[in-house]
């Protein structure tokens, strides 16, 4: 799938606050204005007893981390932030209303040029949520999605998609056109390391300080060859320019209650991601987050 324009409508739905590449693709996004029109930033859901007291407390330490993130990247006309939903959706077919699930279905019914590219890197509850309220927003949208694994991954079990199934199987079964992009083995590939941060990011700006230093914090007691996988860079890295995503037209798999993958044949086609440009994807934030640092006041 190419994008239709070149600058194109996009949405994020992010879990800011679960990890660290959550950060890399909002500030990716903030710092691409010539590629990407960022018209919206939702808050999603997550539990981890670690990082929150709920999934409801978890979205709004999200919503609070989007602030952080926007405050250290300077732009004229910053996105508005809306909260997501505060649980996961209770059975299948069954939406959780939210403002982002409201503000998805909006934008996209709006009259504006172009589809919304719906940018997901999270738990899929607000997407599916929004086309469970309106189905006609299938036609109006591309979700991009990262959640799961290769379809010939021995499990599909990962983070944004065993936290909501019936909400990963509402895009997999949706007909609005997807893209996605598996966890392992592909986005894994998009691994950083502590001194490559230090040598290209820190440095430059409080954003490259910011996020660095997060960084920094997961590479306690870890051997010196240790890396950080940054998964969700690759949905901004589509928006961006989706030459760095390879994808392959398959059936849309279906997810089994085991959490493993059938293919079928006879399902209707998806895009999903076989190989990451990873070095073109992290030179390509390191510069603009660079360029940001030295036009910052």
């Amino acid at each position: 799938m190419t994008h239709s324009h070149p600058r194109i409508r996009v949405v994020l739905d992010t879990d800011t606050f679960n990890e660290v590449d959550d950060q890399f693709a909002l500030a990716h996004l903030l710092l691409s204005p010539e590629q990407v029109d960022l018209e919206a930033v939702y808050a999603a859901p997550f539990f981890i007893k670690e990082r929150c007291s709920s999934p409801a407390d978890g979205m709004e330490k999200s919503y609070e981390e989007i602030q952080r993130v926007m405050s250290l990247v300077p732009t004229a006309n910053p996105p508005p932030v809306f909260r997501g939903s505060r649980n996961y959706m209770p059975g299948p077919g069954v939406p959780v209303e939210s403002d982002a699930a409201a503000d998805i279905v909006k934008r996209a019914m709006s009259a504006k040029e172009g589809k919304l590219h719906v940018l997901g890197i999270a738990v899929a509850t607000d997407i599916a949520s929004a086309l469970l309220i309106e189905p006609e927003i299938a036609k109006r949208i591309v979700v991009v999605w990262l959640g799961g694994n290769a379809p010939y991954w021995p499990s599909a079990a990962e983070f944004n998609l065993g936290q909501d199934i019936h909400a990963a199987r509402v895009l997999l079964d949706s007909k609005a056109p997807l893209v996605l992009l598996p966890c392992w083995p592909v986005t894994s590939h998009l691994a950083t390391t502590a001194p490559e941060l230090e040598k290209h990011l820190g440095p430059y700006s409080k954003l490259g300080r910011y996020l660095t230093d997060i960084v920094a914090t997961y590479s306690k007691n870890q051997s010196a060859a240790w890396s950080k996988a940054i998964w969700d860079i690759s949905a901004s890295a589509w928006a961006v320019n989706n030459k760095w995503i390879t994808t392959d037209l398959r059936p849309s798999p279906v997810l089994k209650d085991d959490l493993t993958w059938d293919c079928q044949p006879d399902r209707h086609i998806i895009e999903i991601a076989r190989q990451v440009a990873r070095d073109a994807i992290f030179e390509d934030f390191f510069a603009k987050a660079r360029e940001a640092g030295r036009r910052a006041p």
